[in-house]
């Protein structure tokens, strides 16, 4: 008799304890250990915990998905057998910082099932690497459900502590993503309140938290919002259903909800967490993808010399600025508008297209054809600018004319909205671009999500309160750019209306839209070609403005997509170093703030050998003469450190070549 009871006793032993094991929550951590996610079930409702080196991020934070059919996955839940791997993301980038990834990383498969009817089923995947990690929702096929109508995500970010926020606050989910940015504590953040990604948060001892999303595919794009003291996610509505924000067929999952964690914020700049987390590119034929620098004469006003007959759209005006990019190595021509009016034929007004605007024919005067054989003759590629509104609804029998043509590439504007429509209508426009080889630059558009690994052809997008401003406003000064290095390019390539070399003291800057005036310096401009990233870098100036005009020649030289890239030294919102290197070249930049400060760079990334490094710093009068700047030529070598002087406002760069 004891024995059986001692059996019992056994045996109630194994099944409460296998019960314990199943209660505990599960672990992943980076390879390297320093990040740590936590998953578990309270309640039967899924949770997360995410700490860095033992320092507690997130806590207790909800994860799941709601269905305008009642379902959810957001309660009544139980946990499947999980599934982990180890692997490597190893791959090429044709445009990027890096031209060559290796990150390695860590992932688990979550099953979760509901345990009341219908028991749907659902995946969590998280993958954690040593700079973030990520996670997304997957919702496998099966039976009996085969559609769904998403109505919320219950994706939050429960800060374990009160950082600083970094943030861009959005008044509705209708917005070309531009504003000025906001620093602050999270606990002063008013509720409900819209804010963009990526948004950075700087945690006690340093520790800095960045939240934004990777492959925006076929589903809404997510904001954030504190709402009863939690971060949470927030899908933009559909258009014609506000209550729903995703609609789609099963198989399917999210986007991936992306934290990038360093205790060095160079370390969040120089992760490519993002295209990481994308599929490799669509297409094999990557030979016509050729990254490079534009012209943009819409910005400076389509300012050209007295000396041209009968300006505006038309041949002879725009040869005039092709035959500039010739003269120096700028690889494209942006053909705009002249007088107001766009090249091709609109009834509308204020570049929004009429009931019969049509991107396939260019206005009575212009033959693009003409224009696109001109440039081939000189080496200048061609590419043209469009409201998307105009171009959509023609979209194939528009590619193919402007493949007939010749044009290059083309700048699609006034998105301004990211709900899953207009997220298919841009993926939509890669895909058919890519098939007539034509490159893509997004404006008014949300940040990127590390498409451009997937769609190369995908340049750059703007989503900047940028220089372009300076045609009507006073608000884009040093203290703005500096915001831009450690909040919208952690999400990857931005357009800034780069190039405009008429700075002027602040006393002096006056708002005109012809010929617009700069705050900064000289080199605060040619630096923010180093520090911004952007495989299309505009030169927006007209031609008399820089031949001649001393930084013009590092404009000529600076690559715009690179095999490397370094954060030498940063502090948020105050200054940043930054280091590129094109094959055996090295471009260093530095921008400060309103403040002036010494920058000390440590040359220990360069290889062994000696360099000749070409130097631009801010000249000694550059408060009364802001375009002046000093240029020396030396020889370096890695073991040398320099320490260079930034005005308030400025600046500096180098060009450092191997001997």
């Amino acid at each position: 008799m004891n024995k059986y009871l001692c059996l019992l006793l056994l045996l109630c032993f194994v099944v409460t304890s296998q019960k314990l094991i199943a209660q505990k929550p599960l672990h992943l951590s980076s390879p390297d250990g320093y990040i740590v996610f936590n998953f578990g079930l309270r309640d039967n409702a899924p949770f997360y915990d995410v700490s860095y080196k033992g320092t507690a991020l997130i806590a207790g934070s909800g994860l799941g998905l709601s269905f305008q059919d009642g379902v959810s996955f957001e309660k009544s839940i139980k946990r499947g057998k999980p599934v982990f791997r180890d692997s490597v993301e190893d791959y090429s980038l044709v445009v990027g910082k890096t031209s060559h990834v290796h990150d390695s990383f860590r992932e688990v498969l979550i099953p979760l099932q509901q345990t009341v009817a219908p028991f749907r089923t659902m995946n969590l995947v998280v993958r954690a690497f040593n700079d973030g990690l990520a996670f997304r929702y997957e919702l496998p096929k099966q039976k009996d459900w085969t559609s769904f109508s998403l109505t919320s995500e219950g994706t939050a970010f429960r800060l374990a502590a009160d950082p600083l926020v970094h943030t861009l606050f959005l008044a509705n989910f209708t917005t070309s993503h531009e504003g000025q940015y906001s620093s602050l504590p999270f606990s002063q953040i008013r509720e409900d309140t819209l804010m963009d990604m990526p948004t950075l948060m700087e945690f006690p001892g340093r520790i800095y938290l960045a939240i934004t999303e990777a492959a925006l595919l076929d589903y809404a794009g997510m904001s954030l919002e504190k709402h009863q003291g939690v971060l949470r996610g927030v899908l933009s509505p559909l258009p014609f259903q506000p209550s729903v924000k995703v609609q789609a067929t099963l198989p399917h999952h999210s986007p991936w909800r992306v934290l990038m964690i360093s205790d060095r914020i160079g370390a969040l700049i120089e992760s490519n967490l993002l295209t990481d987390l994308n599929a490799p590119p669509a297409f094999k034929d990557l030979s016509w993808i050729k990254p490079g620098k534009t012209s943009f004469p819409w910005w400076n006003g389509d300012v050209v010399p007295d000396t041209i007959n009968a300006p505006g759209n038309n041949f002879v005006t725009n040869k005039y600025y092709i035959d500039f990019c010739a003269r120096n190595h700028i690889e494209y021509h942006s053909v705009v508008e002249y007088g107001l009016h766009e090249w091709y034929v609109n009834d509308g007004a204020n570049f929004m297209p009429g009931p019969h605007a049509d991107p396939t024919r260019a206005v009575p005067g212009l033959d693009m054809k003409e224009i696109c054989d001109y440039g081939k003759s000189v080496g200048v590629a061609i590419r043209v600018w469009v409201h998307w509104a105009a171009l959509y609804p023609k979209l194939d029998s528009a590619f193919a004319q402007f493949e007939k043509w010749g044009l290059s590439g083309m700048m699609v504007d006034f998105m301004d909205r990211d709900d899953q429509v207009m997220v298919n209508i841009q993926t939509e426009i890669l895909q058919k671009a890519a098939a007539h080889h034509l490159h893509i630059q997004f404006h008014g558009a949300y940040k990127p999500t590390g498409l451009s690994r997937t769609y190369p052809n995908e340049y750059t997008r703007e989503g900047t309160l940028n220089y372009e401003n300076n045609k009507w406003s006073r608000t884009i000064t040093p203290d703005h750019d500096i915001q831009f290095p450690f909040t919208r390019m952690l999400a990857g390539s931005t357009d800034y209306h780069l190039g405009g070399f008429r700075a002027v003291p602040d006393s002096a800057f006056v708002i005109q839209y012809t010929r617009p005036l700069m705050f900064g310096t000289r080199c605060h401009m040619l630096a923010m070609y180093v520090v911004l990233e952007n495989y299309l870098g505009m030169v927006c100036d007209y031609p008399s403005a820089y031949e001649g005009q001393p930084g013009f020649e590092f404009l000529q030289q600076v690559p715009t997509v690179w095999d490397q890239t370094r954060v030498i030294d940063a502090q948020v919102n105050q200054f940043i170093t930054i280091a590129r290197r094109k094959n055996s070249d090295w471009y260093v930049g530095s921008i400060t703030n309103h403040l002036a400060r010494t920058v000390h760079i440590p040359l220990s990334f360069l290889g062994p050998g000696s360099y000749t490094a070409e130097i631009y710093t801010d000249a000694q009068d550059v408060d009364r003469f802001p375009n002046h700047l000093s240029k020396q030529t030396r020889t370096v070598t890695s073991s040398e450190n320099l320490d260079l002087p930034l005005a308030a406002g400025g600046g500096q760069v180098i060009r450092i070549i191997k001997q």
